[in-house]
């Protein structure tokens, strides 16, 4: 068995033997700012299906379709051409570890959506990933003002490692909602469950709920 399955046969086990409020782990009560469940950290670990892909901005394409009025392809040229966003938030990830005050910088999902017009049938967001990682959201959850398609992260442009060329940031949800390395985004009137979604991990993930397993 290969990295990649061992650390997902490891995460599935964790989601099964997990699942129902009573047997979730809760480490710390949080505050104001730290959700339950995490501790606080001022690196910022890396955490992937175990294959990083490489795509020079020369060939990397975000195609989004569905159901909206202007399916489209951005180039990377395209891309930046776009209205930039900055915003300061904090990052939660499910294994535990929150970090403060990161600086993001790319396109807000607004903006994408205020070119692409989602119709009135649109209510769910799938987001797939050059590794085919996939994962998904209600369209009311990245309709906020904090959601982006980042291209640096703390005023350097995002490492591969990191997600680069471009990752999505959603705030408010356990970091495994923000898929990196994005390639599509298709708008639908269906949910359809994600990479993770599907192996037992919660579908809606709200790190002050501690909601971390279906």
């Amino acid at each position: 068995m290969n990295e990649f399955n061992r650390l997902t046969k490891t995460k599935e086990q964790w989601a099964k033997a997990r699942r129902g409020g009573e047997e979730r782990e809760v480490f710390y009560e949080g505050d104001d700012r730290l959700p339950p469940g995490q501790h606080l950290v001022e690196t910022f670990p890396i955490l992937d299906l175990g294959f990083k892909p490489d795509i020079p901005v020369s060939d990397w394409r975000l195609t989004v379709a569905g159901f909206i009025t202007t399916p489209l392809t951005w180039t990377w040229e395209q891309f930046l051409a776009q209205p930039q966003f900055q915003h300061r938030s904090d990052f939660h990830c499910v294994t535990s570890w929150s970090r403060y005050d990161n600086d993001w910088e790319g396109v807000s999902f607004r903006q994408l959506m205020a070119v692409v017009r989602p119709l009135s049938l649109a209510r769910f967001v799938l987001f797939k990933s050059y590794d085919d990682y996939t994962t998904n959201l209600p369209l009311e959850a990245c309709d906020d003002e904090d959601v982006l398609l980042a291209h640096s992260w703390n005023g350097t442009p995002l490492s591969r490692e990191h997600g680069g060329p471009v990752r999505v940031i959603v705030p408010k949800r356990y970091a495994w909602k923000g898929a990196k390395w994005v390639k599509e985004i298709t708008f639908s009137d269906k949910d359809e469950k994600g990479f993770w979604e599907v192996r037992g991990y919660s579908n809606t993930a709200l790190p002050w709920k501690n909601d971390r397993y279906g």
